[in-house]
C-alpha cells in the first residue's frame, strides 16, 4: 500500500513554474548599449516622461500654490481648515498619479504611503483636523512645489539638446535647401558688418558638413545619458516624497 501511495504521488502533475515578471525600465536601460541607446524604446519613454512632466508640473503647481494661498488667507476663519484639507487630499491624488506614471515610464515601483489616520472623534471638523496632520499629504504638496522649477529646466534642456543634436547630425541631408531657396551658399553661421569690415562664415565644404554632423551625432549619442541624469532626480523625488 505504501508503494502505491508513493507511485500515486510521483505521478502527480508538476507545479507550474512561477511567472517571470517583466524587466523594469531601469533594468532595460542598463542592458541597452551606448550605440543602441538613442534609438531604444526606453529612451523614448524617458523623453515622453520629461516632455509630459512640464504641463503636469504647471497644473500641479497652480493647484498646490493656489489652494495653499487661499487656505492660509482664510486661516483666521474656520473656512481655511477644509480648504487646506482639500489641498492635502488633492495632493495625495496627484501623488498617486505620479507614482503610476513613474512606474510606466521610468520603471520605478514605489509603494503608496499609509492612509490618513482616523480622527480621534466623530464629526466633520475632527476629520479635517486629522487630514491636516497627514504627513504624506504634506510631502505630496511639497513635491508639486519643488518639482515645478526642476521640470521646467528638464523640459528646456531636453528639447534643446534633442533639436540641436538632430539638426546638426542631419545637416548634410538638408544643406542643399540654403543655396536653392534661401540664397545662402550654405548654412550661415554668422554674417555681419562691423567697423566697415564684412564678416561672414558659411558651411559649404563636405569637410565642414561632416565635422558638424559628427558633432551632432556625438550630442545624439550622449542624450540618453543626459536623460537618465535628469530623470534620476524625478526618481529620487518620487521615492522620497511620494512613498
Amino acid at each position: 500500500m505504501s508503494t502505491s501511495a508513493l507511485s500515486y504521488g510521483s505521478a502527480s502533475a508538476p507545479a507550474a513554474a512561477p511567472a517571470v515578471p517583466a524587466a523594469p525600465v531601469d533594468a532595460e536601460a542598463e542592458r541597452v548599449g551606448f550605440w543602441r541607446a538613442p534609438f531604444a524604446a526606453v529612451t523614448y519613454r524617458e523623453i515622453g516622461y520629461v516632455l509630459a512632466s512640464m504641463p503636469i508640473a504647471v497644473v500641479g503647481f497652480l493647484f498646490a500654490v493656489g489652494l495653499f494661498s487661499i487656505g492660509v488667507t482664510l486661516a483666521i476663519t474656520v473656512l481655511g481648515l477644509p480648504v487646506l484639507a482639500g489641498l492635502l487630499a488633492g495632493a495625495r491624488g496627484l501623488g498617486a498619479a505620479e507614482r503610476r506614471r513613474a512606474a510606466r515610464k521610468l520603471g520605478l515601483e514605489v509603494a503608496a504611503p499609509a492612509p490618513v489616520a482616523k480622527p480621534h472623534a466623530a464629526g466633520f471638523w475632527a476629520a479635517q483636523r486629522a487630514r491636516l496632520g497627514d504627513a504624506a499629504g504634506w510631502r505630496a504638496f511639497l513635491f508639486q512645489v519643488v518639482m515645478f522649477p526642476w521640470r521646467m529646466v528638464s523640459f528646456v534642456v531636453t528639447t534643446s539638446v534633442l533639436l540641436v543634436g538632430w539638426a546638426l547630425a542631419l545637416l548634410p541631408a538638408y544643406n542643399w535647401v540654403f543655396p536653392h531657396y534661401v540664397g545662402w551658399p550654405g548654412y550661415r553661421v554668422y554674417d555681419f558688418t562691423s567697423g566697415g569690415a564684412h564678416h561672414q562664415y558659411y558651411l559649404t565644404s563636405p569637410f565642414q558638413l561632416a565635422a558638424v554632423s559628427l558633432a551632432g551625432l556625438l550630442i545624439v549619442f550622449l542624450t540618453p545619458k543626459l536623460l537618465r541624469a535628469l530623470t534620476n532626480v524625478d526618481r529620487a523625488a518620487v521615492r522620497g516624497l511620494l512613498g
